[in-house]
């Protein structure tokens, strides 16, 4: 090899090290790698910044809107409730995610999938108290699986089936047939299947448990919260255990109060239009409830702005406060100037004994309540209230823009599914749809990139530049044609290995069109027929289970799951081995050389 290329190793080794150790943020150790290869010369410096241009990258990005229009829409929540519901054990759970994702990747591009299944599962998580870690790396493995399963189900599986066409019509391939839309299902099934098996089965055992109630970041003080059933809303005649309420984690149900009358909280209660419920929860446990579908706060006062509009802060009552002394159900007094609904209450860090409407207030007394902007120009003195946080993160979902964002978002998969526009253009389109529509507030949109992963995705493509012009990829090239030898399923294990190896190094595209010309190499050297190699070459590129770089959803996993990169690969590198044994025993089998 060049100097160029054993420089080029040595960076690569160097980047795995770091990511490995988990002492320097990942886009720090892209973004420091690439900055290194462009100060070497290791490639010109458009091509080592062409990821930032990236059709792929660009596109991953289009998409993070869409998802956060059928977020903040509750078009994500409805479909979750009723596909998902509410498991309460992590193998129940991983059942109702991990199979519906792996089947729908099959059809749908699996990117803006797990993206909008992200918050679903995140909010699942919170209501059930279920570890996130346990679904989220899960569900991007079996997205990725699940699209080796037809054509349409990633673009590696495009890319590879239009240079099978173009190498036959230019008699580079004259063993070969064109893929067909199913082909790939033969061996793309049972690697899914096997794949689900294990992360149901060992990989959940290899993963850290983290809950989701450590990721709110606010102090556990004790409210006390009453919320009032929307009439006509989901809730309306479920019964406590359909709802969520009857075993719920990090809170209680105190009461249920109807018509004046009381009733009793068991898991068989149905709910009715204008039900009380009164809760005792700890602050990072109010903010879900205030987001459930179906419940509104009771004490509040008119409110010009929507409420998807709104944002929740928590309080303390100042010592100057005109309310200091009035009970709950008095206000709002008549001179206030806030607008605000009334979440909970916590004195002293406990949740008041008494119904909130018989509170008298007292100095000091914190609270959480829903607000719009002109809260912080009313009390920018702090003379009524001491602003003590705000809860980020959360938002009440606009259901009534559900069914826009849903059609919206089916509108932009069949556009880019039946080649109409590329994957980008109907993302692109579907971002204005959501905007104009009102499904998504310009604030929203912004606030949904997540620009940590989108520069990772940019420097990994980059660094490809550089892997390829310092000669290292050419080299690597070589070495996997003198694996292969004379053993026809040894060339196809040479070729599954170096995929999987590129892939998890530099993109799954660049890995497949990289090893195409070995597989091409290989194939007529030995005078077999190159339709496994393909097939091979579609399932390897879709393993980029070791490194989270290698695929763009183990990026848009990673944070929600507080995954290190050493949990990728605990749990990546078996995986990747069963994938690779079930691929390799069946595709001589089916496809024949």
């Amino acid at each position: 090899m060049s100097a160029a290329a054993w420089t080029m190793l040595v960076m690569l080794v160097a980047m795995f090290v770091l990511l490995v150790s988990n002492k320097v943020p990942a886009w720090l150790v892209f973004i420091g790698t690439l900055t290194v290869a462009m100060t070497l010369r290791l490639a010109p410096d458009a091509a080592l910044l062409k990821g930032f241009g990236n059709t792929g990258v660009v596109t991953v990005a289009a998409l993070y809107p869409v998802a956060a229009g059928m977020y903040a829409t509750g078009a994500i929540s409805l479909l979750s409730e009723r596909l998902i519901g509410l498991p309460r054990s992590i193998r129940m759970a991983q059942l109702k995610i991990f199979v519906p994702v792996s089947v729908a990747s099959a059809f749908l591009y699996n990117t803006p999938l797990v993206a909008m299944m992200i918050p679903a599962v995140r909010d699942l998580t919170r209501k059930t108290g279920l570890s996130g870690s346990k679904l989220f790396m899960g569900m991007s493995y079996v997205a990725s699986l699940g699209g080796t399963i037809t054509l349409i189900g990633t673009s590696v599986n495009l890319v590879v089936a239009g240079m099978v066409s173009d190498g036959i019509a230019q008699g580079h391939l004259a063993n070969a047939r064109p893929i067909g839309i199913f082909d790939p299902m033969w061996i793309g099934v049972p690697a899914t299947v096997a794949g689900l098996a294990f992360m149901i089965l060992i990989g959940t055992r290899l993963l850290p448990d983290k809950t989701a109630a450590s990721d709110v970041g606010v102090r556990r003080r004790t409210y006390r919260s009453e919320f009032q059933v929307e009439e006509g809303s989901r809730l309306e005649g479920k019964t406590l255990e359909q709802a969520g309420f009857a075993r719920p984690v990090g809170y209680g149900l105190e009461s249920i109060k109807r018509n004046g009358s009381w009733v009793e909280p068991n898991a068989d209660a149905r709910l009715e239009p204008g039900d009380i419920l009164t809760f005792m929860v700890p602050a990072d446990g109010l903010p879900g409830l205030w987001t459930t579908i179906g419940l509104v706060p009771i004490y509040a006062t008119k409110m010009t702005s929507s409420r998807h509009e709104h944002q929740l802060v928590e309080v303390a009552l100042s010592g100057r406060a005109p309310a200091i002394g009035h009970r709950i159900s008095e206000l709002p007094l008549p001179e206030s100037p806030y607008q605000m609904m009334l979440l909970g209450v916590s004195r002293n860090g406990e949740a008041p004994h008494q119904p909130l409407g018989d509170l008298r207030l007292e100095a000091g007394d914190a609270a959480i309540v829903e607000v719009d902007d002109a809260f912080f120009y009313e009390n920018r003195k702090e003379t009524d209230f001491i602003l003590t946080k705000r809860l980020e993160g959360f938002r009440v979902q606009r259901i009534d823009r559900a069914l826009m964002a849903g059609a919206i978002t089916v509108g932009m998969v069949a556009l880019a599914a039946f080649g109409v526009m590329s994957l980008l253009n109907a993302a692109l389109l579907a971002t204005m749809a959501m905007l104009l529509t009102g499904c998504l507030t310009i604030e929203r949109a912004w606030q949904s990139f997540d620009w940590r992963t989108l520069v990772v995705l940019g420097a990994a493509v980059g660094l490809e530049s550089a892997v390829t012009a310092s000669g290292l990829g050419s080299a690597a090239a070589s070495a996997f044609r003198a694996i292969g030898g004379s053993s026809p399923l040894l060339a196809l294990t040479a070729v599954f290995l170096g995929t999987v190896v590129l892939t998890n190094v530099i993109t799954n595209v660049a890995s497949a069109v990289l090893m195409f010309s070995v597989a091409t190499y290989l194939s007529v050297a030995l005078d077999v027929s190159f339709y496994p190699f393909a097939m091979v070459l579609i399932s390897a590129a879709s393993c980029a289970f070791i490194n989270p770089a290698g695929f763009q959803t183990n990026l848009m996993v990673q944070e929600p799951g507080g995954y290190s990169f050493g949990d990728f690969a605990r749990v990546g590198l078996p995986l990747t081995i069963l994938v690779g044994v079930v691929v390799l025993v069946l595709a001589p089998i089916v496809y024949g050389f």
